[in-house]
């Protein structure tokens, strides 16, 4: 959906392009013929815990220094169009709420928001058909044609039938070697692996540190990378539990493409976020060999390409720039050497 906030003062760039998900946020300003003129990243984006109103103002800063270091910061509006690929921007309500306000803010004549995904869609596309599966902290799934038609999931955790992504995986293993360790269940080298990551000498006490709060959230969070490395060595329990997280991007996957109709069709299938684009090899080789079963015309590829460019891409899309321009975009970005994950 697009809006118009009124008639802007100045000259603003051609295109504010943000990108921002659960895990790091980056701005861009694109001028009308491609160039990125400036940047900015900055942390996670979470509307689900602090409100639309409040994360979207903690964006505020981090338009002013991409603004800054670009040499256009004029009074008035940043660039004519906003394109807004917003983590947790999933149910309706949630993207009218973060739409408005963004508005709000008066930073573009024109907006688009669109869920984090697309972003890493177009970033990984050289037109606007295919599917992505990002799976990060969390895990998510979409697909468009050139016509329009997208596949979207509600993608809101468990109870929309989600599995998986770094926020659930260090979880996962901790449940299995809690499970080990008392007697529940089969024993694992995770039981000893996740505390002495911590310099702890038992599950117990790890369990403890999570459970009062002695562990952030991100500390937590280098467990999953560890989970890998345990499965890489031939941990049965590790092993499987990469086995299903291979599963499930498979899923979500085959998933959008036969709601898309495309299963008799090549498509790509961009995969992208820090738990796919981390090199785990075993989770890639299951993931590829599930993909060739289920729907064999399908052509997954890990995205190279940093999200935002998506996200510029859309609102290149939107303004119907020229091809030269989209690649010039392209150029600039890697002259940058903005990465494609934090």
């Amino acid at each position: 959906m697009m809006s118009d906030p009124g008639t802007p003062r100045g000259t603003p760039a051609a295109v504010l392009a943000i990108d921002a998900g659960n895990s790091k946020t980056d701005v861009a300003i694109v001028a009308d013929d491609g160039t990125v003129r400036g940047t900015a990243r900055g942390g996670p984006f979470r509307p689900d815990r602090v409100g639309a109103t409040a994360a979207v103002a903690a964006l505020g800063p981090l338009v002013e220094k991409a603004q800054a270091s670009s040499g256009l910061d004029q009074p008035g509006p940043v660039a004519r169009h906003v394109s807004a690929c917003l983590a947790n921007a999933d149910l309706p309500v949630e993207h009218e709420a973060l739409e408005d306000a963004i508005l709000s803010r008066e930073w573009g004549r024109s907006i688009e928001v669109f869920n984090d995904t697309f972003a890493l869609l177009r970033a990984g596309l050289d037109e606007p058909r295919g599917i992505a599966v990002v799976c990060g902290a969390g895990i998510n799934c979409a697909g468009l044609l050139p016509d329009g038609t997208t596949a979207t999931f509600a993608a809101v955790g468990h109870i929309s039938g989600d599995w998986g992504g770094g926020g659930n995986l260090w979880q996962e293993a901790m449940w299995w070697a809690a499970r080990s360790v008392d007697g529940r269940g089969p024993s694992t080298a995770l039981a000893v692996a996740l505390p002495r990551h911590f310099g702890l000498a038992t599950m117990h006490e790890l369990i403890a540190a999570v459970h009062l709060g002695s562990l952030s959230e991100s500390e937590c969070m280098q467990l999953t990378p560890l989970l890998f490395e345990v499965a890489a060595g031939g941990d049965d329990v590790a092993s499987a539990l990469v086995g299903r997280q291979a599963e499930e991007v498979v899923a979500l996957a085959v998933a959008a493409v036969r709601r898309l109709g495309v299963l008799d069709e090549p498509i790509p299938v961009v995969l992208g976020g820090g738990v796919l684009t981390a090199g785990h090899q075993q989770l890639m080789d299951q993931i590829n060999r599930l993909l060739s079963e289920a729907a064999p015309l399908a052509e997954p590829r890990v995205a190279r390409t940093p999200p935002v460019v998506g996200a510029a891409l859309l609102g290149l899309d939107r303004l119907e720039a020229p091809s030269s321009v989209r690649d010039r975009l392209q150029e600039s970005f890697a002259a940058l050497g903005v990465p494609a994950t934090p």
